[in-house]
């Protein structure tokens, strides 16, 4: 199953679990466990603690003088909105199209260093039109193996960083260093919790440690099939899906990160000018009256005319119903609350536009 699938440094944790693995992004990752799957990883996470290896995503570092002016004259959103020690969602976009290449987490380290979190399939691509693009002497490297990522993730989880003696007491989107281990307040599901960026030699024993002092507090490991439903629920876009080369940030209504002041970043004449205008199709949420399960590609209907795509989909463990994200003809005037149909394998499944998210976050 592996060929050339690379492997977090904890894959032999996650085969002890039992876990069921998958490709993703060009890695092995687990899909699920045994003993649990999707739906009791996903209540860990909203009712306890979970913990996610996300080690497939990318990381790069850019550092040298200006290293952040470099950054933010070429991302989206403005770094100077956040001092060191902070992080901030941004994208990479195409500089003629706006289309979206990836969707990143970049932390300030300070003015000379800043390091970046890419999406794993994207990576390189990132990494090379910045590299393309740095002056001298700025430079950016590809970290992609040299760290682990672990998401500790749910109302349990600052317990379980104290138990362990890991900073948790700083603010939303911000970030502190110890022995070497970044603890981030971020994560992808909606719930308080940290993203810790680990050096791959300490992932093991940092997974370790979380494990025997997370028991008290019920934690458990979760795959990717749980973070999907997790991040569904929350509305939050994946790129490959509900943002890619041709879904710009305006369509996927993620405008909030982009600096729309800022004298120049990659993409922003076409963006500013496909704000002005409006865009053509815009994501939305969808949640079903009736028994439907949407899922990616399946097409919405309004009265009876095909009106957009889903672009994501699933079954919320959370809420009982099928939620989705689905681009939308701007021209079809749906405003929220509005009933389409989704075509679900031949038959039309009834659903309610709404504005994401479909369970309320608790990230702050």
């Amino acid at each position: 199953m592996t060929g050339e699938l690379r492997r977090s440094p904890l894959h032999e944790r996650h085969a002890g679990l039992g876990a069921k693995f998958a490709a993703f992004g060009g890695w092995e990752m687990p899909l699920e466990y045994a003993g649990g799957g999707v739906l009791k990883e996903h209540a860990a996470v909203r009712e306890a603690v979970g913990v996610f290896d996300v080690s497939h995503l990318g990381k790069a570092r850019v550092t040298g003088p200006g290293a952040a002016d470099f950054v933010n004259s070429c991302l989206t959103n403005d770094l100077r909105r956040i001092g060191p020690g902070q992080a901030q969602y941004t994208l990479c976009c195409d500089e003629a199209s706006g289309g979206t290449i990836d969707d990143i987490i970049a932390y300030l380290h300070s003015d000379d260093h800043v390091f970046l979190i890419p999406n794993a399939a994207n990576t390189a691509e990132v990494v090379r039109r910045l590299q393309a693009a740095a002056p001298p002497p700025v430079t950016v490297t590809n970290e992609h193996e040299g760290y682990a990522v672990l998401a500790v993730q749910g109302p349990r989880s600052t317990d379980v960083l104290r138990a362990v003696d890991l900073p948790s007491a700083h603010d939303y989107m911000s970030f502190v260093t110890v022995d070497g281990v970044v603890v981030c307040r971020t994560g992808y599901t909606g719930e308080h919790g940290y993203e810790l960026v680990v050096p791959a030699s300490l992932a093991v024993d940092v997974w370790d440690r979380l494990f025997a002092a997370g028991a008290a507090f019920g934690i458990r490991a979760c795959g990717l099939g749980a973070r999907d439903t997790l991040r569904t629920e929350m509305g939050y876009a994946l790129h490959g899906q509900d943002l890619s080369l041709a879904v710009t940030p305006v369509q996927a209504r993620v405008g909030w990160a982009v600096g729309w002041n800022k004298p120049a970043f990659w993409g922003r004449d076409a963006l500013l000018a496909e704000k002005a205008a409006g865009p053509r199709r815009t994501l939305r949420g969808l949640e079903a009256l009736d028994r439907g399960i949407p899922r990616a590609h399946m097409t919405v209907l309004s009265e009876g005319a095909p009106v957009g795509e889903v672009t994501s989909g699933t079954f919320s463990p959370t809420r009982k119903v099928g939620i989705a994200l689905a681009l939308l003809d701007t021209a079809a005037g749906l405003e929220d609350g509005a009933t389409v149909e989704v075509d679900v394998r031949g038959r039309r499944s009834t659903m309610r536009v709404v504005k994401p998210p479909f369970v309320k976050p608790q990230v702050r």
